[in-house]
């Protein structure tokens, strides 16, 4: 078998598999991507956005040789500190809204798609880790390809997350109607919890080993 570096469309089928198995793990995006779906079907696209105008520079930081900050095991701790608050703050308000419904005005998610993707993926430690490592190594295979296929890369992993996010609400959207009270509570009860439990384990998790 050749190896990867030397074959283009073998970089790319990993490179596709390791960002859809990446993107499709449940987490703070997916969860925000169900609560705006429940009120637009193309709200994916624009979680999607939100999630690129975090992700487009940090490829760029690495590119440049800056991702060994995001290894710092302080960086690291402070990220998941702020990050995990955040999410913690923004898990339990959904969670309390579990019973409302956007159809009397009442938004589950307390912002709008674009920022819901942008707030929800920065506030994601483990999204900057992963980049730092798994993505690193992504990144600098692709160089060795060249410039073009760098920017290529970088467009085809984002797809991903496009094509995820956008099936998800596109899916939540086009079924609400079958969801009775019961199963609307269940859903986004479970979505602020798991925003909830993610915080707390970025806080009190590996990161906060590194202190």
């Amino acid at each position: 078998m050749e190896p990867i570096t030397n074959n283009i469309w073998i970089f790319f089928g990993i490179a596709i598999l390791i960002s859809f198995s990446g993107v499709m793990m449940p987490g703070p995006v997916f969860a925000a991507a169900v609560a705006k779906g429940y009120e637009d079907e193309k709200a994916g696209i624009k979680v999607a956005l939100g999630h690129g105008i975090v992700e487009f520079p940090l490829m760029a930081l690495i590119i440049l040789s800056v991702g060994y900050v995001f290894t710092d095991d302080r960086v690291m701790t402070v990220i998941g500190v702020i990050g995990g608050v955040l999410l913690i703050f923004l898990g339990a308000s959904m969670f309390r809204s579990r019973k409302m419904t956007p159809d009397g005005g009442h938004e589950m998610f307390p912002y709008k798609p674009v920022a819901a993707g942008a707030i929800t993926t920065s506030a994601n430690p483990y999204f900057f880790l992963w980049w730092a490592t798994v993505g690193a190594v992504l990144i600098t295979t692709a160089q060795e390809f060249g410039v073009v296929i760098v920017l290529v890369f970088a467009i085809v992993h984002w797809s991903c997350d496009l094509a995820w996010y956008t099936f998800t609400t596109f899916a939540v959207f086009r079924t609400k109607h079958l969801w009775t009270p019961t199963v609307h509570e269940i859903v986004f009860g479970a979505c602020g919890a798991l925003m909830v439990v993610f915080g707390v384990y970025f806080i009190l998790g590996p990161t906060s080993e590194m202190l």
